[in-house]
């Protein structure tokens, strides 16, 4: 259909004068989405139980303040201070079930008298909450990720010790161990630590109680995990091992000359693709008692071509090899192996989207229990927003149970801009309460997508 210029262009000078009234307006109609989402996992009650054990109970409890803070995180905000800018807006009230949100400083004292039993059963709580989604999804296999990530501040907060930092260099920071849901890309839980300490330390305990909590809540599920070259010791694949979970681990092989012997004499590599080859065999350190199954693995690799590019002349390429070792419990080929390592790189993706939308790498307080519990609503947030995608759009491995699961998640900030972020007005015509938004299609197709599929699964 052809429209004539009369109907699209049209000339706008006159700037409107702004009125600022109390209308019930609301520049977050999509939290609705979020309202039936709590409501589904009774969040407020259970974040309530988490603190039952305080004596002195405030009128903004400390389950209040945690829940703030989520939907804080949730609406896109980074500081403290920017709780003023929507704390009249009548859809973020009614979530929080408040007629006013407490001041910044209310919060700021509450995160400061937070203490080490409130933080470890929000941390449970974060977890089930996952476990949850888990045993819905009923997953033919799981894939654990573990690995550290820095949280770097400014000032001189509890715990914090300067460490390794290749971002901000002698700066203090946590380096709290992270384990993801690769399938899922959600936090299962952490174990948090300062600055100062190695990748290794506290994994292998922390490992072990990450696969025992969901194999007690998933037993029919095949569990497997893949970690980096910090991790490689005895007693970390030995408790994977017992543990009978199915790993991959990168070898730091320039450690072990034997290893390097191994790849400077072979002359035949096995093919996996025009890129990758190999060879294995099976192998341990002296002091190891159990062999496992080491992969050598090179990759071709353009040389970089340095000085001017002659564009009309063909110049050949040179090329070199680029070598890793990984160790691994897998029976499967060498090309399933290879491919499963390589994946772990989703983790950093992950970490990525958690600091960019959920403000992970924030460190609000001055107090350890504080700046763990708002790490802790950094993950909850990314985990609720990866939560109402799984329900939107159901893995087709549900049907196909021994393959893995897929889903294509977009970022929470991507679902803020497209839903969350819409104004809207709250009106009662004929008594009944109702939210009014633009006629936007995609909007309204979208919306009503999510809460029908929410209130399907409650």
């Amino acid at each position: 259909m052809k429209s004539s210029k009369a109907e699209i262009l049209a000339k706008f000078h006159k700037i409107p004068v702004i009125r600022f009234e109390d209308q019930k307006l609301t520049s977050f109609s999509g939290v609705l989405v979020f309202q039936v989402l709590f409501n589904q996992f009774r969040l407020k009650e259970r974040l309530k139980k988490c603190f039952e054990h305080m004596k002195v109970s405030p009128i903004f409890g400390r389950h209040l303040v945690v829940l703030l803070l989520i939907v804080h995180l949730v609406l896109g905000f980074r500081r403290m201070r920017e709780i003023d800018y929507y704390r009249d807006d009548p859809l973020v009230l009614r979530l929080m079930g408040l007629r006013r949100l407490p001041d910044v400083s209310t919060i700021s004292r509450a995160l400061c008298q937070m203490e080490a039993e409130g933080v470890e059963k929000v941390r449970e709580l974060s977890t089930a909450m996952v476990i949850e989604g888990l045993k819905r999804e009923s997953l033919y296999r799981l894939t654990f990720d573990f690995d550290g990530s820095v949280q770097s501040t400014k000032g001189h907060a509890e715990g914090t010790a300067v460490g390794f930092n290749k971002v901000k260099k002698g700066a203090r920071s946590y380096y709290p161990l992270f384990c993801t849901v690769a399938q899922t890309g959600q936090f299962f839980d952490l174990l948090h630590r300062p600055g100062n300490v190695h990748d290794s330390n506290g994994a292998d305990e922390f490992m072990l109680k990450c696969f025992q909590k969901a194999r007690e809540a998933l037993p029919n599920t095949l569990f497997e995990s893949r970690i980096d070259s910090a991790f490689f010791n005895k007693d970390t694949l030995s408790t994977l091992g017992s543990s009978h979970v199915r790993f991959t681990a990168s070898v730091p092989f320039e450690r072990f000359p034997e290893l390097k012997s191994m790849i400077e004499h072979r002359k035949r590599w096995k093919i996996i693709d025009r890129e990758w080859s190999y060879f294995e065999t099976q192998w341990k350190p002296k002091s190891w008692e159990s062999s496992y199954r080491f992969l050598f693995i090179r990759k071709k690799v353009k040389s970089q071509q340095k000085g001017p590019l002659q564009l009309h002349l063909f110049e050949p390429r040179d090329l070199h090899f680029d070598y890793k070792v990984i160790v691994s419990n897998k029976t499967e080929s060498a090309k399933s192996v290879v491919q499963f390592h390589n994946g772990r790189g989703s983790q950093e993706t992950i970490f990525g989207d958690a600091k960019t939308d959920a403000t992970l790498d924030v460190l609000p307080s001055r107090r350890l229990a504080g700046n763990q519990i708002f790490t802790l609503c950094a993950m909850m947030a990314h985990n609720l927003s990866r939560k109402i995608q799984m329900l939107a759009s159901p893995c087709a491995s549900r049907s196909l149970p021994k393959r893995p699961a897929q889903w294509a998640f977009e970022k929470l900030d991507s679902l803020r801009h497209r839903i969350i972020q819409r104004a809207g007005r709250l009106t009662r015509p004929v008594g009944e309460l109702t939210l009014t938004m633009s006629a936007n299609h995609a909007v309204q197709q979208d919306l009503l997508h999510f809460l029908d599929v929410l209130q399907m699964a409650a």
